[in-house]
């Protein structure tokens, strides 16, 4: 940040502020803190009988490699409900009802991923914008070393954990 955003002075600084305990970026003209949290990016594994629907990239940050559909929480929306878009955008299907799934924290990158399961409805999808292919998956045929984001290979391994074991639960994990 090379400017405060609220009245636009170059005249920053780091340092605590009174009642704080960590160093934030402080506005020496107009005393404005600015705080930098996590973004939150919901995303929802679509399952239809045994296999799960995953989209190839058609966007950076890797592009041409395999996802579950996900994307940045828009401002007014619920996760579920910005997870249902993502889904959606990527593969033109709709899912139902969601249940929550993973939450994994990607600490260097101040992202936190919250995906959902959700039942493909009627086993239909297509390509969206976002997407250059979308395609059903048994655990066997998952391209593990083309999977883009540690956090979808997160998912869909305890998704399969899960499915064997008979008992879907809610997964924690970061990197």
């Amino acid at each position: 940040m090379k400017y405060c955003s609220n009245c636009g002075s170059p005249d920053l600084t780091h340092q605590v502020p009174k009642g704080d305990n960590r160093p934030r970026i402080v506005c020496g003209n107009c005393a404005e803190i600015h705080y930098r949290n996590p973004k939150i990016v919901a995303g929802c594994l679509p399952v239809w009988e045994d296999k799960v629907l995953l989209c190839r990239r058609a966007i950076e940050p890797r592009a041409g490699y395999w996802n579950v559909p996900a994307g940045f929480l828009e401002l007014g929306e619920t996760v579920e409900e910005g997870a249902i878009r993502e889904v959606w955008e990527e593969a033109e299907a709709r899912v139902g009802p969601l249940s929550l799934h993973t939450v994994f924290t990607f600490t260097n990158y101040y992202h936190v991923y919250i995906q959902f399961i959700g039942e493909l409805m009627d086993g239909q999808f297509g390509v969206g914008e976002e997407s250059l292919e979308s395609r059903l998956f048994g655990e066997s045929e998952i391209p593990w070393d083309e999977i883009a984001f540690e956090s979808s290979r997160f998912a869909l391994r305890r998704y399969f954990e899960d499915k064997e074991r008979g008992v879907m639960q809610v997964h924690i994990g970061s990197v």
